[in-house]
This record gives C-alpha cells, sequence and structure tokens, in this order.
C-alpha cells in the first residue's frame, strides 16, 4: 500500500531546491517575467526613469508585456502616457527586448488635489 501525500509536499528524497532557482521555474510557467529581470524594474526604477518621474511614479505590477504604473496624481499620468514609448525602450535597454510591450498608467489612492 502507498502512502498518501497532499498534493505539492516535497518528496523526502528530493534535495531542497534554491528559491531563485524556484521562482524562475513557476515565473516562466506563468508567462511572466524572472526574478531577476523584474529586480531590475523594480529595485532599480529611480535609476531608469530619473528622481523626477520616480518621486511620482512607482511600478506596480509587470504581466504579459504590460508595465502598471501608479503615479500620485493625475497630472502625472498624463505626462508618462505621453512618455511610455522612451520608458518601454530605456526598460527593455536595461532587462531584455520586447519585456515591456505596453505601460498602462493608474492613479494612486494617495492623489493630492
Amino acid at each position: 500500500m502507498t502512502t498518501w501525500r497532499p498534493a505539492g509536499t516535497p518528496r523526502s528524497d528530493r534535495e531542497p531546491e534554491p528559491i531563485n532557482a524556484a521562482l524562475e521555474r513557476v515565473t516562466r510557467k506563468l508567462s511572466m517575467a524572472g526574478p531577476s529581470v523584474l529586480s531590475v524594474v523594480f529595485s532599480q526604477w529611480e535609476r531608469l526613469v530619473g528622481p523626477d518621474i520616480a518621486s511620482h511614479a512607482k511600478p506596480k505590477s509587470l504581466h504579459d508585456g504590460v508595465l502598471v504604473l501608479e503615479v500620485d496624481h493625475p497630472a502625472w499620468a498624463t505626462q508618462l502616457r505621453y512618455m511610455s514609448s522612451d520608458i518601454i525602450l530605456t526598460v527593455n535597454a536595461s532587462t531584455r527586448p520586447g519585456l515591456v510591450e505596453d505601460i498602462r498608467v493608474v492613479v494612486g489612492r494617495g492623489e493630492r488635489s
């Protein structure tokens, strides 16, 4: 008779997998950018776009080629929509070609009047 194990329980005869390798595998299965690429976009945002933009806009998600940016004011949303092609080129040059295909800009809850 075999022993029942819940789905996803690691087998004791396998070595643990490094977290980065596991995240790379999972994100690849979900058709998402891997953690090493996402780290460039999210942790180096200010270097990519400059301090002025970074103080008003933050990356929120990157999935299926769409980078979602949250801004703190509607005027910044308009500005970044006009700049989206430049931002796409900059991000792709720092990560990999074709990673970002489009940008969606949303105004955050911390909107100033």
